[in-house]
């Protein structure tokens, strides 16, 4: 290093500065009390609003629950309502077969005929809304889709439906009632 001569002005000028060494080390200038004291009453109002938003997002989040509950209730309403709406004419179709049956000229077939009408009906409001009938001969024994009651020795395949003894009926490909069948053993 070289001696050089220090003005006086440039010692005073150096004090004024902050070394950012010394900053880091906590020995930062504070601003005066007015400042602080208006900096922690913003601070203050901040947390306050954001104290009064979070309040907010809860009623809000708490509302939608509500909502999204009187609408699933509602869906639920909806559908069945729809159902019962499809099978009605089924009803008015079965009532008006029981007043055909009672008249003195209702025949045999005639009755047949309308409980036929009626039966198809009702098969087709079912499969409006997603129901399927199990009817599985000659399929393969499906322990998910069928329920076995016995067993009888048959010459085709083994392990295959070979009488349906009751319909099984699927919503939505899933099983509401197996159907109940006679399933194939080899001889």
């Amino acid at each position: 290093m070289t001696d050089k001569p220090v003005d006086q002005d440039d010692m005073s000028q150096g004090m004024n500065e902050q070394d950012p060494e010394q900053a880091a080390e906590g020995q930062v200038e504070r601003p005066a009390q007015g400042g602080e004291a208006s900096e922690v009453e913003e601070l203050r109002a901040k947390l306050a609003e954001k104290e009064e938003e979070l309040l907010r997002l809860a009623a809000e989040m708490q509302n939608l629950r509500h909502r999204a509950e009187r609408d699933i209730e509602s869906a639920r309403k909806f559908a069945l309502e729809r159902f019962v709406e499809g099978l009605l004419p089924v009803v008015d179709s079965l009532e008006l077969g029981i007043e055909a049956a009672e008249k003195e000229n209702a025949t045999l077939e005639k009755i047949r005929e309308g409980d036929e009408m009626t039966l198809k009906m009702l098969i087709q409001t079912l499969e409006k809304f997603g129901v399927k009938a199990v009817h599985p001969i000659g399929e393969r024994f499906n322990p998910e889709h069928h329920q076995a009651i016995s067993l009888q020795p048959h010459q085709g395949e083994p392990d295959h439906v070979v009488d349906v003894m009751q319909k099984g009926y699927l919503l939505k490909d899933r099983v509401v009632r197996p159907a109940m069948v006679v399933v194939s053993k080899p001889k």
